[in-house]
């Protein structure tokens, strides 16, 4: 991407967001703008296809701290009006706002001479790629795909226990028939005869040395002279690929998961991006989920939690007895250890077992006689508190 681009595009204006907005808010904005413009969701619709390229493109930029840190600058210092050229005779106070077209000129006719005819392109990459004066210019290369990513739902036991499963993706993949390099099958791509394969030229002028990507292979370093015909040279074309993804165990709702090398491959032959699948985990009917304890809750009768019982209840692989002392009130929550999520470390978390007093709404004759039996042999419940403030109102 060229400094013009950067100066050209308004990255935060794509995604939707405020040029102070969060790292979070940009991630959810682009995710919500991939998610409505997919390719694969909007077959055949261009326009689709150059807003989730777009907003991929503002989110590479965007989402990492650096380049987000020199876009804004670069932005800054150009919107502030600090390239102004002083035009005598122009008949404008101030001199003559600068044209942008003149900045990336190359000191053309007409364009600004005060760098001896080197392009404010070449001030720029040399300001935000570190260059220095009389330093040499690190060699660029074939750029660097974009970051894919996907969602995938997995099955609550599945998430709990870990698995690996099959995953489609529609996506840019390296060319098969060209293999990445964008040339034709029985020719090679030559190094740049501009560059000399460095992906950028420099020229010194005075104290100052600039640099800009090469106009004779655009920063890749290389020549196709012959393009392949599948790729017509990029080295990449859109396919359907299927990859085994190792879910670990104990996997959470929301994570990402990061496929290093697995996203877009860049361009003729350069380094693939990322690929991250976002997890979605489906609720289980009877389990929930605290973080590494897993939760259940178990309906007791009356009976039961005044006389006390021993209860059988269902684990995610098998089954666990659990005492339940006489006199338990309802909500009262049992441990059962190590049987809830296995961590990183090999250790578990718990199952946690509420229980949940049933009242019925139905007796028998004989229940309810039984009950009033019981209830004349029970000592009443305490209310002096709630009595207290009762008397107070009466």
């Amino acid at each position: 991407m060229s400094s013009k681009d950067w100066l050209e595009k308004d990255f935060y204006a794509v995604l939707g967001v405020d040029k102070a907005a969060s790292a979070d808010d940009i991630k959810k904005a682009y995710r919500k703008l991939a998610r409505e413009s997919h390719p694969d969701h909007n077959p055949g619709d261009p326009k689709a296809e150059e807003r989730f390229k777009a907003a991929s493109e503002a989110y590479n930029v965007l989402s990492d701290t650096g380049r987000r840190r020199e876009y804004d600058e670069m932005r800054s210092l150009f919107g502030s009006g600090a390239f102004r050229r002083n035009a005598r005779g122009a008949g404008q106070p101030g001199g003559m706002p600068f044209d942008v077209s003149d900045m990336f000129s190359g000191g053309g006719a007409g364009g600004d001479r005060r760098f001896g005819g080197a392009g404010f392109q070449d001030l720029f990459s040399s300001i935000f790629s570190g260059g220095s004066a009389g330093g040499q210019a690190a060699p660029r290369g074939p750029a660097r795909g974009r970051d894919v990513e996907t969602e995938v739902a997995l099955d609550f036991g599945d998430a709990v226990r870990g698995v690996t499963l099959p995953l489609t993706l529609r996506a840019p993949g390296v060319c098969d028939t060209c293999h990445g390099n964008g040339a034709k099958p029985g020719t090679q791509p030559r190094t740049c005869p501009a560059c000399h394969g460095a992906g950028v030229t420099t020229r010194n002028q005075g104290s100052f040395s600039f640099s800009e990507p090469c106009r004779t292979c655009q920063g890749v370093g290389t020549v196709v002279e012959e393009k392949c015909p599948e790729c017509h040279g990029s080295g990449g074309v859109t396919k359907t690929r299927t990859l085994n993804v190792r879910f670990p165990a104990g996997v959470a709702d929301g994570q990402r998961i990061r496929l290093a090398g697995r996203g877009e491959p860049g361009e003729r032959g350069g380094p693939a991006g990322d690929l991250f699948v976002h997890v979605k985990v489906r609720p289980d009917e009877l389990f929930g989920r605290t973080g590494d304890d897993l939760t259940l809750t178990v309906p007791v009768t009356f009976a039961e939690a005044v006389l006390g019982t021993d209860l059988r209840v269902p684990t995610l692989d098998g089954a666990v007895t659990l005492r339940v002392p006489p006199g338990t009130p309802s909500g009262r929550v049992l441990r059962a250890r190590g049987k809830g999520v296995v961590r990183r470390d090999g250790q578990a978390g718990d199952l946690l077992v509420t229980l949940d007093v049933v009242v019925p709404a139905r007796l028998s004759d004989e229940a309810r006689a039984a009950l009033e039996a019981f209830a004349e042999q029970s000592p009443p419940a305490s209310r002096e508190h709630l009595d207290a403030r009762v008397r107070r109102f009466s």
